[in-house]
């Protein structure tokens, strides 16, 4: 392992691909009154001269000697050996390939969905704290991800969940009274909410698995006598007895499943639909909630050598499979029924996320670990592009049409053509087929893995959502361009639509970047065998560096390959088929009373959003209510009255001293000037 502990030229893009997006963030705060084009370029570029910097990482990935770690000493605390009771912690960058290749996803996406948002938000009166959150948001992230310890990362960590909570909410002009919020229900049995309140849901969801993974990092330090990374994995590998990895471990995991929107605390996110097209795309696509398995990942050597060692340790990874499998089908169904175009994309996302942290949990469980390690930082990437264009071309369709719902849509294939294109090929690639998209490729090496794991229930559950995830991409695509439009539809192809305009693919600020992300997703399949074997090979060799594991590395069983992706592409057709039959030819179909049901099941999200509500939200507000009624406001008159009393009091005293008299005035300003210069004296003389 190379360590630099000075070398702050050479590896200068490792810190300021970070740095520089705060840097932007704060000339974006200058320039917010003087000049709003100079702000928006700021903005835009500060991004993109990250992922030019993050691109500059990617060079060093043929021959480096990694990890690369990049010390500060100079700001280092002092550890266990020196005056406080806790490990040491010191400022630090790794440089290694998880980390170049998640800081090339969110540099890179994020340019583009920089450069959209110039054109989106430019009808906003004002966007100053739009591009200092973008800017900021980006810049935590990729402070997140070049983090060396887990203490420095959580500054990271919660940077980016206190900009997300600020985006979220950014048209927060909405009623602030509870009642108006948690009886308004839109949409056929799926609850909105605004804004302000979807922002506060997120922030207080999130920070629920952030203070139980503040425990299990705790407790992990505790266990280990370190917060690095590196460390952590070596002092695990020597040996000795660790009794706190178990639950340190779980705890951690809660922190991965909060942020990534994983069950039970995957409420937050489609409600977070409620901030502007680019805030999804980045928060939602991209970035945020790939955080909890960017974690996943970065732990993952820790608790591979320790599970060796105490076979109890499976368990973390076990719970990671089960819980992104079960997640990927919850959501799933949840987007087959969704009304809203963002919904459906939101429950996609957690849906996709769920894939990412089934292939660490398998991944955990095997010998052959690289298969399912990189099948899920593939998926990783691959749906970083695709869900994005996909966010950015709904941004384009709800501001054409004027609405978020999919039923004040349709026909929009041949008005917006481009949009179209941009849609189609990103919902190829979501939907994995063969074999021109990236999709596909990942997608089918998350499979492969689950399949060599041994664990058929798993692997049932992640064929039977490939269905549903073809069922609700092909019924999105055709009930926004295809069919006969809708009156808000038909509207905007008149020129009634949003502001009065004809429907119509936007400006080429707009058009773009979403075709260039549907041109990456294309690329990325086209060299999909190839980028999935050196994934593998990269990846592998250098856990397997981390975890002990040397050897040549196998890529499976061909005939394993060919049974998934044989198994995937009928499992594509049995959920395509029939939403193309229905949404794309219009075909009627009997309305079954027992499939009514399960949808409005599926529609009210499973009662679970409704069962947080019930016992968490409902009885705050209310104990909230009462102790507004009768406390507060008794303690308030009570004040009042007492107030008023000594008001009266002091005013009556404050009465004598005003005689009017000027002798009796000139002693009142000498004795102020005395007291004046004795508190100069006091200050000034030491």
């Amino acid at each position: 392992m190379a360590v630099f502990s000075g070398d702050w030229i050479g590896l200068a893009p490792a810190w300021l691909c970070w740095l520089v997006p705060f840097a932007g963030a704060l000339i974006v705060l200058a320039l917010g009154k003087i000049s709003r084009k100079a702000m928006e370029s700021i903005g835009a570029a500060s991004v993109a001269a990250s992922a030019a910097l993050a691109l500059v990482m990617a060079t060093w990935i043929p021959g480096a000697d990694f990890p690369i770690r990049l010390t500060a000493p100079w700001v280092e605390l002092a550890g266990s050996s020196g005056d406080l009771p806790f490990p040491a912690i010191a400022f630090g960058i790794l440089v290694d390939p998880v980390s170049i290749i998640l800081a090339n996803v969110v540099a890179a996406v994020g340019a583009l969905i920089m450069v959209y948002s110039i054109r989106y938000m430019g009808e906003e009166p004002s966007t100053t704290r739009f591009w200092f959150l973008m800017d900021a948001f980006v810049g935590s992230m990729l402070f997140l991800v070049m983090s060396d310890n887990l203490v420095q990362m959580l500054f990271g960590w919660e940077g980016v969940g206190l900009c997300s909570y600020a985006l979220i909410g950014y048209w927060y002009r909405d009623s602030k009274d509870p009642k108006s919020w948690l009886t308004t229900w839109v949409g056929e049995g799926n609850e909105s909410y605004p804004p302000s309140h979807a922002g506060m849901k997120a922030f207080l969801m999130t920070r629920f698995g952030d203070v139980l993974m503040i425990a299990g990092v705790i407790l992990l330090a505790l266990s280990t006598g370190s917060f690095s990374f590196l460390e952590i994995a070596g002092r695990v590998g020597s040996g000795g007895s660790h009794p706190l990895l178990l639950p340190a471990s779980v705890l951690i995991l809660f922190g991965a499943i909060g942020k990534s929107a994983q069950l039970p605390l995957m409420e937050w996110l489609p409600d977070a639909m409620t901030g502007p097209a680019p805030v999804s795309a980045l928060i939602h696509a991209a970035t945020m909630v790939k955080a909890g398995v960017y974690l996943v990942a970065r732990v993952f050597p820790i608790f591979y050598i320790a599970a060796a060692a105490d076979p109890g340790l499976i368990r973390f990874f076990e719970i990671a499979a089960w819980v992104g499998a079960a997640t990927a089908f919850v959501s799933a169904t949840q987007a087959a029924v969704s009304t809203e175009l963002k919904k459906v994309l939101a429950y996609s996302t957690v849906s996709q996320i769920g894939y990412m942290m089934l292939a660490m949990g398998v991944a955990g469980t095997m010998a052959e670990f690289y298969i399912g390690y990189a099948g899920g930082i593939f998926h990783l990437m691959s749906h970083a592009v695709f869900k994005a264009a996909l966010f950015l071309a709904a941004g384009a369709v709800i501001h054409a049409t004027g609405s978020r719902f999919m039923h004040h849509m349709g026909g929009l294939r041949k008005r917006m053509p481009l949009t179209f294109l941009g849609v189609l090929i990103p919902s190829l690639s979501l939907m994995g087929v063969p074999i021109l998209f990236s999709g596909f490729w990942s997608k089918d090496m998350i499979l492969e893995a689950v399949l060599e794991s041994g664990n058929l229930p798993l692997l049932a559950v992640s064929l039977a959502t490939v269905s549903i995830t073809c069922f609700y991409t092909v019924r999105m695509v055709g009930k926004v361009f295809f069919g006969s439009p809708s009156a808000p539809a038909a509207a905007a192809v008149n020129g009634g639509g949003a502001d009065g305009h004809h429907a119509g693919d936007p400006s080429p600020l707009m058009s773009l970047p979403v075709l260039a992300l549907s041109a990456a997703t294309i690329a990325m399949g086209a060299l999909g065998v190839y980028e999935r074997e050196w994934l593998a090979r990269l990846l592998g060799g250098y856990i397997g560096s981390l975890v002990g594991v040397h050897g040549e590395i196998h890529l499976g069983d061909p005939a394993a390959q060919i049974m998934v992706s044989g198994a995937s592409l009928a499992f594509i057709v049995i959920g395509a088929v029939p939403a193309y039959l229905i949404y794309v030819r219009g075909m009627r179909i009997p309305t079954w009373r027992p499939l009514r049901s399960i949808g409005s099941f599926f529609a009210n999200r499973w009662y679970i959003n409704r069962a947080y509500y019930a016992l968490f939200v409902y009885p705050v507000f209310r104990l909230g209510g009462w102790i507004a009624d009768r406390v507060e406001e008794g303690a308030l008159r009570s004040a009042e009255r007492s107030a008023q009393s000594s008001l009266l009091w002091i005013v009556g005293r404050l009465k004598k001293t005003h005689t009017g008299g000027l002798n009796e005035n000139l002693i009142a300003a000498l004795a102020g000037m005395i007291l004046l210069v004795a508190m100069l004296l006091l200050v000034v003389v030491p």
